[in-house]
C-alpha cells in the first residue's frame, strides 16, 4: 500500500524527483515492530572500528574508496572518500546524503565530477551499504526501525570526530559541509565537529524546521488532514517502533521536534542554499520563508533558485545537471576563498 503523497517526500532518495511508494501506509493499522536483528557486517568493536578507519594509503585521484569510520556504539559507517581530481588541492567537501537506504557509491563519480580541486568525504547512515541501489520503498525493516535523526546525528558526530583525529598534522584547508535534502537537517549540529569549516551548503533543503516544511507541503497538496492526523499519532502513546507512513514513530517524533531554522540563523558560518523551482518534494514557499528569516543573519547567506530544476537539481527537459553548476560555484570560490562563498553566484 502506498503512503500518503503529502508525506512521501520525506522518504524520497536525495536525487528523486517524484513521490515514491514506502513501506506501510496511512490506511494500514500501525503494527508494533519486533526487535531488529543484529547487523554483524556493519558493527564491530571500538578498537576494530578505529583500526579499520585509517586513511586510505593508495587512494587515486579518479576513484572513490570505501573508508569505514567508527560511529556511535561501536558501529561502522560506510563512508566514501576521493582525493582531488586536479592539482592543487584547495578545499575539502564533507557530504551528508539525504533520506533512504541507497548508497551513493554507484553514482558518486558522476555526481561529484565537478569537484576538481576538492577532497570529498561522503558519510552514510548506519546500516546503509555504500554500493546499495535499494529503492526507498524496499528498505529493510531493521533500517526503518533504526532510522531517526537523533541516531543518525550521534553516529555522524562520532564519525567526524574520528576523521578529525586521523587528519591531525595534515595541511590546513577550508572545508565545506554539504547537506543533501534531509542531510542538511544535521549540518548545524555537525559543523562544530569539523575543523576549518568555511561554509554550509544546503542542496534542496528549505532550512525550515522539518515539521514546518512538512506542513507547508501538505498544504500545497491539499491534504492537511493527513499531516494533522500524523501529528496526533506522534503525540500519542504508541511505541517508537510502531511503523506509520513507512517510518517508525521514533523517526516522526524526532522530525516533529527537530530544530533547524534557529540553529542555522544563529550559526557563524556562511550558508549557500540551492534549490529548484520545480521541486516536487519541498514547496517554494518553504525556501522563500527561510530566505526572509536568513536575510537577518550576521553571517553571509545566499539562496540560488534554479529555474526548471527538480528536487535533484536536474533540468531534465534540457538535460542540464544543476549539481555540476553548484560545484562550478564552489570551485570558483576555492580559487579565492577570501571573497566569500556567495561571491561566485551570478548576480
Amino acid at each position: 500500500m502506498k503512503a500518503s503523497p503529502a508525506l512521501a517526500f520525506f522518504v524520497a532518495v536525495a536525487l528523486a524527483a517524484a513521490v515514491v511508494p514506502v513501506l506501510g501506509g496511512c490506511g494500514a493499522p500501525p503494527a508494533v515492530a519486533q526487535p531488529p536483528p543484529p547487523e554483524p557486517s556493519l558493527a564491530t568493536s571500538s578498537t576494530q572500528a578505529i583500526q579499520a578507519s585509517t586513511l586510505p594509503a593508495s587512494l587515486t585521484a579518479e576513484e572513490f574508496s570505501l573508508r569505514p569510520l567508527p560511529g556511535a556504539d561501536s558501529t561502522l559507517l560506510q563512508a566514501l572518500q576521493r582525493n582531488e581530481r586536479t592539482a592543487p588541492l584547495r578545499y575539502r567537501v564533507i557530504v551528508i546524503p539525504g533520506s533512504g537506504c541507497a548508497g551513493m557509491g554507484p553514482m558518486a563519480d558522476r555526481y561529484f565530477a565537478g569537484l576538481l580541486h576538492a577532497q570529498v568525504l561522503v558519510l552514510h547512515k548506519p546500516g546503509v551499504d555504500a554500493q546499495a541501489r535499494t529503492a526507498p520503498g524496499d528498505c529493510a525493516r531493521s533500517f526503518v526501525w533504526r532510522d531517526r535523526h537523533s541516531t543518525w546525528l550521534a553516529h555522524a558526530r562520532a564519525a567526524l570526530r574520528a576523521d578529525a583525529v586521523q587528519r591531525k598534522g595534515q595541511p590546513v584547508i577550508p572545508t565545506l559541509l554539504v547537506g543533501i535534502s534531509e542531510g542538511a537537517e544535521l549540518l548545524p549540529a555537525l559543523a562544530h565537529e569539523v575543523p576549518h569549516v568555511a561554509g554550509l551548503v544546503l542542496l534542496s533543503a528549505s532550512g525550515l524546521d522539518p515539521q514546518k516544511a512538512g506542513e507547508l507541503q501538505a498544504r500545497r497538496l491539499g491534504v492537511q488532514s493527513d499531516w494533522t492526523a500524523l501529528g496526533r499519532i506522534v503525540q500519542g502513546a504508541p511505541h517508537d517502533s510502531v511503523t506509520v507512513q513507512g517510518r517508525s514513530l521514533g523517526y516522526w517524533r524526532d522530525l516533529w521536534n527537530w530544530p533547524l531554522t534557529l540553529p542555522l540563523l544563529q550559526s557563524p558560518w556562511p550558508i549557500l542554499q540551492v534549490w529548484g523551482s520545480d521541486d516536487a518534494l519541498v514547496p517554494a514557499v518553504a525556501y522563500e520563508r527561510f530566505a526572509q528569516l536568513a536575510a537577518l543573519r550576521t553571517a553571509p547567506f545566499c539562496s540560488q533558485r534554479m529555474e526548471g530544476a527538480d528536487h535533484g537539481l536536474q533540468r531534465r527537459a534540457e538535460g542540464v545537471d544543476g549539481i555540476q553548476q553548484v560545484w562550478a560555484w564552489t570551485e570558483q570560490w576555492a580559487r579565492n576563498p577570501q571573497t566569500g562563498l556567495c561571491a561566485a553566484l551570478p548576480p
